[in-house]
Parts: structure tokens; C-alpha cells; sequence
């Protein structure tokens, strides 16, 4: 329920009676704080945000900093992401903000799986279950060799200070985002800064869809799910900049994303596709298992090795306390946080249970105004629309 009406004028006199900030006069503390920060302020402009919270002021209290799946309880997105009044795009945008991912933070990118694994055909038929990724089992256990193998690795694994894990990589790291991204300004210049000055060997470079499924699927070392930018920003596929990559040792020159043949070579009609094929019934009927995965039950503990989806223990939240942390030397201390930084970061975990299922297209009610024709439903004769 909404919390009783309070004018602006009751909430000042009972702030000043309690020797608080007044709601107007603490956002303006906030909005002046942030105005004359710089880049590098940002975490004391975030503890400035916090420390208002002190106040009780409803209006500034940001609860999924503190606990996301309150706020998701709040919001009431698993429900509406169930009930289908919300895309899948939309849902999984919402959980990696509340997980603590953002665009503005490539150590935490948003993060969205592959959904289909038939790149190479001619034409892509979405009614076929066939082509679809297994989203109840990780990218790299896809097949069952890969998985013998990661779990043979788990089993084996003997360190009295690291666990045991499946990965020693991670689905989203910083070189990730920008391999997939580096056709498009500012990640151009960003991934030649990592490089030292200039880009990556062309052989190691994104240059086709097919081949970086076919990478993720088949080794051990790489298992890069996508970034959202697949599902509605072809421009990442071109290179509108023009920029020179040079040639590999056997596939030539490296200039735009090789698209799979269905895609006709033409960027926006590949991200239009995946996109539908992320909004179909097959995903809407089987993304609740990845979400348990990456947000859910199965990202750690029993569940998370039963479902060979361990990774390095430093990838995951809380895996390093920060008292002892400040206790080690610097060099030390040094090497923890850049491999924290660089080589991924498990999403903030915001569900303890499996995630429920979506409902059935069928089984959603429609509005008055629905017209099959428009949605692409067969129809007869006398229901046709005028």
C-alpha cells in the first residue's frame, strides 16, 4: 500500500523538530554533491546518497543497493515479467540492473545469453526447437563431451585454498565486451588502450557470429555468453569507422561481422531476427532456467555444481574479506583486485529459489482491442478484422 499523503511542508517542521535535513534541503546536499564531483568522486558521491538514507527520506532510499531481491519483490517484475506484461529484452535488462550490472561499467556489463545455435543455415525457421541453445545448462555445457570434461576437471581438482570449480574463466569480462564491441567508438579506443596502442592480433578478433559460437560451445577456456547490443544495436557489426585491422593468417582482411547466412549480410535484419527469436515462445518458455543460472539458485553451492556452473572463486560476491584484504601487502592486495576486475564478475545473486516459469501465450488474457491479423495469429473468416 502507498504510504499516507505528507506535504512537503509537514515533512520540513518534523525534519527540523528531529534536527534533520529537510527533504528539499538534503536533495539539494545530493544534486550539489554531484554537480561538483568528478569522474573519480563517484563512490563518495554514492556515500554521500547513502548517508541520507540516515534522514528517512523515502524519496532518496535506493533499497536495491542494500537487498536486490526485496526490490524486486517490491517492483513486482517477476510477476510482470510471469504474466507476460513485460518483454523478455525488458526482464533481463531489469534483473542486471538490480544484479549491479551497467553499460556505464564494463568490469559488470549487462550480460544476455545466446539463445540460438544454428548460425550457418540459409534460413532460420523460429517454430523449430531444433534451433535453439539449451538454456538450462551453461554455454560451455552444451555438449556432453564438454561436460565430462569440466566436470572431470572439477573432480580432480586438488588446492587446500582454492575450490574446486568447472571454469576458469568467466561468461563477462571486460576484454569480452570490448572484443564483441570494438568496431564502435568509444570501445574502439578503449581496446586500443588494452592493447598497448593498437588493436588486437586479427586472428584473435570477433569477426564472425558462427565462429564465436562454435568457440563458446566447444572449449573450455571460452564461454562468453553476449551483451545486449546483439538484440538491438547492429551498428556493432559494421565498421561505419572504417578501421583497419588488418588480415589474419587464412580468412583475409577483418572489416565488418560475417553474419550467418540467414542474415543475408544485412545487420539490422540479423539483430531483428535475434531479437525475435529471444521474444519467442521456445525462450519465454525456458529463460527462467538461464536466469537460475546467472541470477538464481544455481549460481552457487549444490545446485551450481549439479548444473556444472562453478566458476573461479573470486569471481563471485563476497568471495574475499575486505578486512583481510587490507591486511595483505600491496603487491599482493594489487594482483587480488585486478583479477577481480579483469577476469569477470559473477552477477549479484537475487533469487534463492527456481525461478518460476512464464506463462503460456495462450493463456494470457487479451485486451478487447486485439486483432489476430496484426499479431500474426491465423484467424477465420468471420473473425477477420474489418
Amino acid at each position: 500500500p502507498e504510504p499516507p499523503s505528507v506535504s512537503e511542508e509537514d515533512e520540513s517542521e518534523a525534519a527540523r523538530s528531529k534536527g534533520m535535513l529537510s527533504p528539499a534541503a538534503a536533495l539539494g546536499a545530493a544534486r550539489a554533491a554531484m554537480a561538483a564531483a568528478r569522474p573519480s568522486d563517484v563512490g563518495e558521491v554514492y556515500k554521500a546518497i547513502l548517508a541520507l538514507k540516515s534522514q528517512h527520506l523515502h524519496k532518496l532510499t535506493v533499497c536495491y543497493l542494500d537487498n536486490a531481491s526485496r526490490a524486486l519483490e517490491f517492483y513486482r517484475l517477476q510477476e510482470d515479467w510471469v504474466q507476460r506484461r513485460i518483454s523478455n529484452f525488458e526482464y533481463l535488462m531489469s534483473l542486471n540492473t538490480f544484479a549491479g550490472r551497467s553499460f556505464n561499467d564494463l568490469t559488470q556489463y549487462p550480460v544476455f545469453p545466446w539463445v540460438l545455435n544454428d548460425y550457418t543455415s540459409e534460413h532460420l525457421d523460429l517454430d523449430n526447437k531444433d534451433i535453439y541453445r539449451d538454456l538450462s545448462r551453461p554455454i560451455g555445457a552444451q555438449h556432453q563431451n564438454s561436460r565430462d570434461k569440466l566436470q572431470e576437471r572439477y573432480d580432480t581438482w586438488c588446492d587446500d585454498e582454492i575450490p574446486a570449480f568447472h571454469y576458469g574463466t568467466h561468461y563477462s569480462t571486460p576484454g569480452y565486451v570490448l572484443w564483441y564491441l570494438v568496431r564502435l567508438e568509444p570501445f574502439s579506443t578503449t581496446a586500443v588502450h588494452l592493447q598497448g596502442g593498437r588493436f588486437d592480433v586479427a586472428d584473435r578478433m570477433f569477426w564472425s557470429v558462427a565462429d564465436a559460437y562454435q568457440n563458446c560451445t566447444t572449449t573450455m577456456n571460452d564461454v562468453k555468453e553476449l551483451i545486449p547490443e546483439f538484440y538491438y544495436l547492429p551498428n556493432f557489426l559494421m565498421n561505419e569507422c572504417q578501421h583497419q585491422f588488418g588480415d589474419t593468417q587464412s580468412r583475409g582482411n577483418i572489416d565488418t561481422v560475417v553474419l550467418p547466412p540467414w542474415a543475408k549480410g544485412d545487420a539490422h535484419l540479423f539483430t531483428r531476427l535475434h531479437r525475435e527469436a529471444l521474444e519467442g515462445d521456445y525462450v519465454s518458455n525456458n529463460l527462467h532456467h538461464w536466469i537460475d543460472l546467472v541470477f538464481g539458485h544455481k549460481q552457487k553451492g549444490e545446485a551450481a555444481r549439479q548444473a556444472i556452473n562453478t566458476f573461479y572463486f573470486l569471481t563471485y560476491q563476497d568471495s574475499i574479506d575486505t578486512g583481510a584484504l587490507k591486511a595483505m601487502d600491496t603487491d599482493q592486495r594489487n594482483s587480488i583486485q585486478a583479477q577481480i576486475a579483469d577476469y569477470g564478475q559473477t552477477p549479484r545473486n537475487l533469487f534463492t529459489r527456481a525461478h518460476p516459469a512464464r506463462r503460456c501465450s495462450n493463456d494470457v488474457a487479451r485486451p478487447v482491442f486485439f486483432n489476430p491479423e496484426l499479431s500474426g495469429l491465423p484467424c477465420s473468416a468471420g473473425s477477420r478484422a474489418p
